[in-house]
């Protein structure tokens, strides 16, 4: 029996919430539990109670949503937070990445890219929807960096990277040991002068690798 997908809404506007109830009352695996206005008041809950995903806003009255997703993730890390916001900064969006979250979508996000957001999140890959992707292609002049050729190994593991594997997964699926999964990811934040793998990802998003 498929395990139902537990789903929390934290936005202090109660016509979106609404308007997210509606748009996923037909997805079967998914049960729509307790809505938040407040950050805190989700904290507490989670204290208490298993979340599989939340939807969450990046403005709340209380606390600021990128930090929330930090908190969120160091109380809960199996929690996948999928970032949901009329903001569209891409230094919003790369924040929120590297403090945990697994996707940026906009409010104005169809039904069939929310859920289609949400499947990409649960299987662990990062999930954007459209006009995201639009606004993280359009690199700034000093992003604008030509990137060093990939070798077919870097661009397997970018690819299993994006798509959330971990180290252990890579070497598996590759047939190579952790420690070389880990070198190629080392040439590759290097290459693509990068610190981080959400960083990695932006940047590859940018230069249309993935």
């Amino acid at each position: 029996m498929k395990r139902k997908i537990i789903l929390s809404i934290v936005d202090d506007h109660p016509v979106v919430i609404e308007g997210l109830r509606t748009l996923l009352k037909g997805e079967p695996d998914i049960h729509i539990t307790e809505s938040f206005f407040r950050g805190n008041d989700f904290m507490a809950y989670l204290r208490k109670h298993p979340v599989h995903i939340v939807l969450l806003d990046i403005m709340l009255p209380d606390v600021n949503g990128i930090d929330l997703c930090k908190e969120i993730k160091k109380l809960s890390p199996d929690t996948v937070v999928l970032a949901l916001s009329n903001q569209a900064e891409r230094s919003m969006i790369l924040e929120i990445l590297q403090n945990g979250a697994s996707g940026y979508l906009l409010k104005n996000v169809s039904a069939e890219e929310l859920r289609h957001s949400l499947n990409e999140a649960l299987r662990g890959e990062i999930a954007f929807s459209r006009e995201v992707k639009e606004i993280i292609a359009r690199p700034s002049k000093n992003e604008l960096k030509k990137v060093p050729p990939l070798t077919k190994r870097e661009k397997q593991i970018l690819q299993l990277i994006a798509a959330g594997k971990t180290t252990a997964v890579m070497a598996g699926e590759l047939n190579v040991s952790p420690l070389t999964v880990d070198t190629h990811r080392r040439n590759l934040l290097q290459k693509f002068g990068v610190k981080n793998v959400a960083e990695l990802i932006m940047a590859a998003v940018q230069q249309r690798l993935l």
